[in-house]
C-alpha cells in the first residue's frame, strides 16, 4: 500500500532527459530519410509507453517533432525536385513522409484525449498551457497529409476531414480556435486551429488535381501567404462560395448544392479580398518583382510562379469556373500518341500507320464532352502521363485526330487512374514557320501545329516546340498556295515539350 502512494516511473529511455538529449544529438543529421525513420521508430515505442505523466510525454513528443522538421523539409525538396529518384524510391519517400505526419498527429491527439479523460491529474493540469499547441500541431499535420495526398492525386479519406473538423469544433467549444501560437521554432509567424482548418478548406477548393507536385507545393505556400484574406463563418454571406460541415467531416461543397437547415458544424467559405490581393501579386511578378514577405521555400523564376498564380486566380474568384460542356457517358477506346514530335508527324499526314508507332497506347474513354474526355488507364509504375503532356488521340473506328493536353489526374485505387484531357483542336495541321526577314536565316523553318479552331477572329493559335515562340519576331507560312503572315501577341501556355502562342494574322497572299 505504501508503494501505491508513489507514482510509477516510466520504463522508457526517452523519459530520461539526458538520454533524450543524446538520442536527438545522434540523429542522422546528413541523412534525412534515416533520421525520419528513426524518429518514427521512437513514435512507435511511445504508443506503448506506460506510466508517462502527460506533460512529460508531450514534452518528449514536442522535442522529437521539432528535431524532425529540417529532415522533413529535405524530404519534400528531394521528392519534388530531385531528378535522380527512381519510381520505387519516390514511393518510399512518399510513404515515409505521409506516415510521419499520420504518426505525429495521432500522438498529439492522444495527448488531448488523455487530458480530456483525466482532467484532474497533475500531468493534465501541467499540460493545460500546452494544449493549444498540441491541437494546432495535430491540425497542421492533417493539412500536410492533404498536401502529400495531392502530390499523388489521391482523394483524401473521409476520416482525415473528420479529424480536421472535430479538432476545429473542439477548439471552438473551448474558445481557443483563434488563439495564435508559434507552430515550430524555425517557422515564421503564428498559427491557430481556425487558420489550419481554413487552410485545408482553401486547399481543397483550389483544384490541385490540375497542378504538378511542385506547383502544388507553391500553391500551398501561396495559400498560407494569403490566408488572412479568406473568410470562414457560421453565417452565409453574399460572397460565400462553398460550405462545409465540420461535425460530419464533409469536404467543401459549392453553394450550388444547398446545405440544408442550420446546424452547429455548418460553415460558409468566401474568398473575401484574396482575389484582389492575388491580382496585385500577379502584376508584381509580371514586372519581375517578388515581395520580401512571400515565403515560397526558395527562389522560383517568373515562368514557374506565374502559371500557379494564374491558376489560383481562376479558382479563388468570387465566381469559380463551372463546367462549360455537358459530359456524355461512353465506353470506347482511343489510340493515343504522346509528345510534340509524334503529334507533328500525325498532323502532317506522314504517319501511315499510327497504331504501329512506337509508344502508341489504347485508352478506355468513359465520358466525353465538347471540351475533352476522361480516360481510365493503368497507372503502372513509370507509365503515368504527366500533367501538361501533349497528346494526339484517334477514336476507335474513326479517322480523325484530336490534339489535347493532360489536365487532371486522379487515382482510382490500385493501379488504375482517371485522366482528364482538354481538347486543343479537332482540326489541327502541321506547318513550317519561317521568320519574315531576308537572308540565309529566312530559310530556317520552325515546325509548328496550327490550331485551326477555337480562336478569335483575326487571331491564330500556334503550338510550337519549346523555345519556338519569339514575341519580337513575325513569322509566316504557306498553306494551299497562299502565304499567311503572323505577328506575335503573347505566349499563353508552356508545357513539357511545347508552347502555345497567339498571333495576329494578316490576309493571305497567293504565292
Amino acid at each position: 500500500m505504501i508503494l501505491n502512494l508513489f507514482a510509477q516511473r516510466p520504463d522508457h529511455p526517452l523519459a530520461d532527459a539526458k538520454e533524450l538529449k543524446r538520442i536527438l544529438a545522434d540523429l542522422h543529421v546528413d541523412k534525412a530519410a534515416k533520421a525520419v525513420d528513426e524518429l518514427r521508430g521512437w513514435f512507435e515505442t511511445l504508443r506503448h509507453a506506460e506510466h508517462f505523466r502527460l506533460d512529460h510525454f508531450f514534452d518528449v513528443l514536442r522535442q522529437l517533432d521539432e528535431a524532425a522538421q529540417p529532415h522533413l523539409r529535405n524530404l519534400v525538396r528531394d521528392y519534388l525536385q530531385s531528378p535522380r529518384l527512381s519510381k520505387l524510391e519516390e514511393e518510399r519517400q512518399w510513404a515515409r513522409s505521409y506516415g510521419y505526419w499520420d504518426d505525429v498527429a495521432a500522438l498529439y491527439d492522444s495527448c488531448v484525449e488523455r487530458a480530456r479523460l483525466d482532467p484532474k491529474s497533475k500531468g493534465s493540469d501541467a499540460f493545460k498551457a500546452s494544449l493549444p499547441l498540441a491541437v494546432v500541431r495535430s491540425q497542421a499535420a492533417r493539412c500536410i497529409q492533404l498536401k502529400w495526398l495531392a502530390y499523388r492525386y489521391a482523394t483524401a479519406a473521409e476520416d482525415l476531414w473528420k479529424f480536421l473538423g472535430s479538432g476545429y469544433m473542439a477548439a471552438e467549444a473551448a474558445a481557443s480556435a483563434q488563439k495564435p501560437v508559434p507552430l515550430y521554432p524555425a517557422q515564421r509567424g503564428l498559427a491557430s486551429v481556425a487558420q489550419q482548418y481554413l487552410h485545408a478548406v482553401v486547399f481543397a477548393t483550389s483544384s490541385m488535381d490540375s497542378l504538378t507536385p511542385l506547383q502544388i507545393e507553391l500553391a500551398d505556400r501561396l495559400i498560407a501567404h494569403f490566408l488572412p484574406y479568406f473568410v470562414i463563418s457560421p453565417d452565409c454571406r453574399p460572397d460565400s462560395v462553398y460550405w462545409v460541415d465540420a461535425v460530419t467531416g464533409s469536404l467543401p461543397l459549392r453553394l450550388a448544392r444547398h446545405p440544408g437547415p442550420a446546424r452547429p458544424g455548418l460553415r460558409f467559405f468566401s474568398p473575401g479580398t484574396a482575389p484582389q490581393a492575388l491580382d496585385d501579386l500577379i502584376h508584381l511578378v509580371e514586372r519581375g518583382e517578388t515581395p520580401a514577405d512571400l515565403n515560397l521555400g526558395g527562389g522560383y523564376p517568373q515562368k514557374v510562379l506565374l502559371p500557379v498564380l494564374r491558376h489560383l486566380r481562376v479558382y479563388w474568384a468570387w465566381q469559380p469556373p463551372q463546367r462549360q460542356h455537358r459530359r456524355h457517358p461512353v465506353k470506347t477506346r482511343m489510340l493515343v500518341l504522346r509528345g510534340f514530335d509524334e503529334s507533328y508527324t500525325v498532323f502532317s499526314g506522314a504517319r501511315q500507320s499510327p497504331a504501329q508507332a512506337p509508344g502508341s497506347e489504347s485508352w478506355l474513354v468513359e465520358n466525353i464532352s465538347l471540351g475533352g474526355f476522361h480516360a481510365v488507364l493503368d497507372d503502372a509504375p513509370g507509365e503515368r502521363v504527366k500533367l501538361g503532356a501533349l497528346l494526339c488521340a484517334q477514336p476507335e473506328g474513326g479517322d480523325n485526330w484530336l490534339l489535347g493536353v493532360a489536365r487532371r489526374f486522379n487515382r482510382l485505387g490500385g493501379q488504375r487512374a482517371s485522366l482528364g484531357v482538354q481538347v486543343l483542336s479537332r482540326n489541327a495541321l502541321s506547318i513550317e514557320l519561317r521568320p519574315r526577314r531576308s537572308g540565309f536565316s529566312a530559310a530556317i523553318a520552325i515546325p509548328a501545329i496550327w490550331l485551326r479552331d477555337g480562336g478569335d477572329a483575326g487571331v491564330e493559335r500556334i503550338l510550337l516546340p519549346i523555345g519556338g515562340f519569339n514575341v519580337r519576331e513575325a513569322v509566316e507560312f504557306q498553306h494551299q498556295n497562299r502565304l499567311l503572315s503572323l505577328t506575335p501577341v503573347e505566349l499563353v501556355e508552356t508545357g513539357s515539350d511545347y508552347e502555345i502562342g497567339r498571333f495576329h494574322s494578316q490576309s493571305p497572299l497567293t504565292v
